[in-house]
């Protein structure tokens, strides 16, 4: 562990009159074998009071960027760059329902210290300058076991804090850890209080979630974590519209699975930018198939509930605006008949979308039955894309062989041009040969007067 920490840190651990530790997803890391990055959580504590900690940081080079004194906590950095969250040894008292606690009292028992966190594989302590390990809640084993148990009853744990149910779908996501019977328990009966967290901390949990295989290569690890919310009774909340697919069939000549393990499904199949997209493709499924007892609306109706849906979570405006469109996108020529022309110019239309839906499309197809050939679709799509950029048919404007400014000159009005390089962008697509600056040029005046 010593080969990984900052010296700058060892050396300030050294001049402690007390023990000063590392704690939290840092240690559990390491213990578990995960490789660790360069820029790791480093979150310190100790017995050492706030005034003692911040005068011992500075002599030795620390940099003081924020005091809370209230939970005894100090933000440091060293002169290499390097950031430290450190926190006195507390207890915390919370109200059920209350995401932060409502008082703080300091503390020298570690094992105090251990009980305010939430999973024993968290509250494994390491003695900087000692060189070893302290475990007050037996912690090591639970990593060992790739095991989550919580510090304490897991009914006071997820009572205390609701976003404690994310953090648990998440690091079992992240991590391949499974909670235990009690665990998993005490998140079913306490799912109700992810509503009194904040929107921007669960989607910030949820993309995280989203890429949990990233991070230390665990496999299907994102699908895991979302089979978890869902089996905590989270997801009802985060996603009522999509968590209403539960148990609700699909035709077995196309589908394997519910709506709701379809839409799972397909976020484990899809890249990885575009797994909330993948997740939420079917969202308007449930409302079609109860209403109309068919699901053909449910790209539309999927569209404004998937807005409704991340609006709800405060998720950027253009991540909602770009799932909307690829959840109403998605099954456009889902059964190949389109013609070529019609096609083209969907191409146009949507080109900064068509390789995300392409990549939807592909999810979408995978999930139905598991399989990973090629969807029908996305071959038809990618060989008319080949046979295009053969042609050197325009798919943007900057392709287009004439310009607005030349447009311009032409005599076409300024509030016009927009629509006419739009015109011709539609027409040499479709005519690859016309994409001739003399050829569009009068196509461009037959435009205008239209």
């Amino acid at each position: 562990m010593q080969q990984i920490l900052p010296k700058n840190l060892i050396l300030l651990a050294k001049a402690c009159a007390k023990p000063l530790y590392l704690v939290g997803g840092a240690v559990r890391d390491y213990l578990a074998g995960f490789p660790l990055s360069k820029r790791i959580d480093l979150d310190i504590c100790s017995p050492m009071p706030v005034d003692e900690l911040i005068t011992t940081a500075k002599a030795n080079g620390f940099s003081v960027k924020a005091i809370y004194r209230n939970t005894g906590t100090v933000k440091l950095a060293d002169k290499q760059g390097n950031d430290y969250e450190y926190t006195c040894f507390r207890s915390d008292r919370y109200v059920r329902g209350v995401h932060t606690p409502v008082s703080v009292y300091f503390t020298d028992d570690i094992k105090k210290d251990a009980r305010r966190r939430d999973f024993t594989a968290n509250a494994v302590y390491y003695d900087i300058a000692a060189d070893c390990f302290q475990d007050p809640l037996d912690g090591i084993p639970a990593i060992r076991e790739k095991r989550l148990t919580t510090v304490a009853p897991a009914q006071k744990v997820f009572g205390e804090d609701g976003l404690r149910l994310m953090r648990l779908a998440r690091q079992a996501a992240q991590l391949g850890f499974s909670p235990d019977g009690d665990c998993l328990l005490g998140a079913k009966q306490n799912a109700a209080l992810i509503q009194d967290i904040s929107p921007e901390r669960i989607f910030t949990e949820l993309k995280l979630l989203l890429s949990a295989d990233k991070k230390y290569g665990v496999k299907d690890g994102h699908y895991r974590g979302l089979k978890l919310l869902h089996e905590i009774g989270v997801l009802r909340y985060i996603f009522p519209e999509l968590a209403q697919g539960d148990k609700l069939s699909q035709r077995a000549d196309f589908h394997n699975y519910d709506v709701l393990e379809h839409s799972f499904k397909a976020a484990l199949y899809a890249q990885e930018h575009v797994r909330l997209a993948a997740l939420l493709h079917d969202i308007g499924k449930p409302l079609c198939m109860l209403r109309d007892g068919n699901a053909h609306a449910h790209p539309q109706e999927g569209k404004q509930l998937a807005i409704c849906a991340l609006e709800r979570l405060k998720a950027p405006k253009k991540c909602t605006q770009d799932v909307a469109k690829l959840v109403a996108l998605h099954m456009y020529d889902f059964n190949c008949k389109t013609g070529e022309n019609k096609l083209r110019r969907f191409f146009v239309e949507n080109y900064g979308i068509l390789e995300d839906l392409l990549l939807i499309k592909q999810a979408d197809f995978s999930a139905c039955k598991d399989d990973l050939s090629p969807a029908p679709t996305c071959i038809k799509w990618r060989n008319l894309l080949a046979k295009m950029q053969a042609e050197n048919a325009p798919l943007t404007l900057k392709a287009l062989a004439v310009k607005g400014n030349e447009l311009i000159e032409l005599g076409i009005p300024k509030p016009k041009i927009a629509d006419v390089l739009h015109s011709l962008l539609i027409h040499a697509a479709c005519n690859p040969k016309d994409n001739q600056k003399e050829r569009l040029c009068r196509m461009a005046l037959h435009f205008a007067r239209e």
